[in-house]
């Protein structure tokens, strides 16, 4: 019985295996403290996200080559199988190698970050996770008008980057163009118009539309891109049957449907207070009357 129990107590491969529990036990306890102490020192949730997921890829890469030095002494006779091996398995798994060089791409490439929103293969959301394989997004759209939240949660192949294009409406320009246009029958008071555009998209626009600069200012040192007006523009264009004005802003991504609101309303309630100087145009339809037929018989 001692006998069993010295040679199982100092058998190489029980040895080996119970250095690599110990040191994953170790590894996991040092990336739980460091994830304590840095959540301490670090306040924004985007640094704090980031800091979490490169501690663990670090974690998880000291126990990858701590277990390759234990283990070294057994390579050498198994390098020719291995590389046939790693071949197939490189080819059965070269969607995994795709999404994870995607993830790389991302992280280091400025593709896109958490609670940016993005727009990947027809699908439009805000990016809630991004891991080593999928990026998982909160779905907008859809069934629901507006950039509004549907509900569902989609979660796409990070080699996606490589193959289309990815859509970015945060990036370095948080802002978006924006067009409302209105419909104003021909007998109108255009002047007067034009004045209560002006005057409710200054009122309402007016931040977004400083910020809005402050950032284009910023993409000009930074791209090869024109300069841009980021300021409300009252536009007028008449056509067979009304007057067509049209105003053109810049809006936050995440508030245009509100802003949307707010003009819409103040419009509404400015155009009512005119007394009919300013009215609506709606699609007309004429018809034309048939000529008269003669109808002739043969009795």
């Amino acid at each position: 019985m001692s006998d069993f129990v010295n040679q199982w107590l100092f058998d190489p491969y029980i040895g080996k295996l119970v250095t690599i529990v110990i040191a994953l036990i170790i590894v996991v306890v040092v990336v739980k403290l460091i994830k304590k102490q840095t959540s301490k020192f670090i306040h924004d949730k985007e640094s704090k996200y980031r800091y979490r997921k490169l501690i663990n890829f670090v974690g998880f890469l000291m126990f990858f080559v701590f277990l390759a030095i234990t283990y070294s002494d057994k390579l050498g006779g198994l390098s020719v199988a291995l590389g046939v091996t790693g071949a197939g398995i490189a080819f059965a798994l070269q969607e995994v190698i795709a999404s994870t060089a995607g993830w790389m791409a991302i992280m280091f490439g400025g593709f896109y970050k958490t609670g940016d929103r993005v727009q990947l293969g027809g699908i439009k959301g805000d990016v809630i996770d991004i891991g080593v394989l999928r990026t998982t997004l909160m779905e907008i759209g859809q069934w629901i008008d507006g950039d509004l939240y549907n509900g569902r949660i989609v979660r796409i192949a990070n080699s996606f980057v490589f193959k289309e294009p990815v859509f970015n409406y945060s990036a370095d320009f948080p802002f978006v163009w924006d067009e409302i246009k209105l419909p104003i029958r021909y007998d109108s008071d255009y002047a007067l118009t034009r004045e209560i555009l002006s005057k409710i998209s200054n009122d309402i626009l007016s931040e977004y539309s400083k910020d809005a600069k402050e950032k284009w200012d910023q993409m000009l040192q930074k791209y090869l891109v024109e300069d841009s007006v980021t300021e409300p523009v009252v536009t007028i264009a008449a056509n067979d049957n009304w007057v067509e004005f049209s105003l053109r802003y810049t809006v936050d991504f995440k508030k245009r449907r509100s802003v949307k609101d707010k003009l819409f309303s103040r419009i509404l309630e400015e155009i009512q207070k005119t007394n009919g100087k300013i009215r609506f145009a709606s699609a007309t339809f004429e018809l034309v009357g048939i000529p008269p037929v003669e109808v002739k018989s043969k009795m």
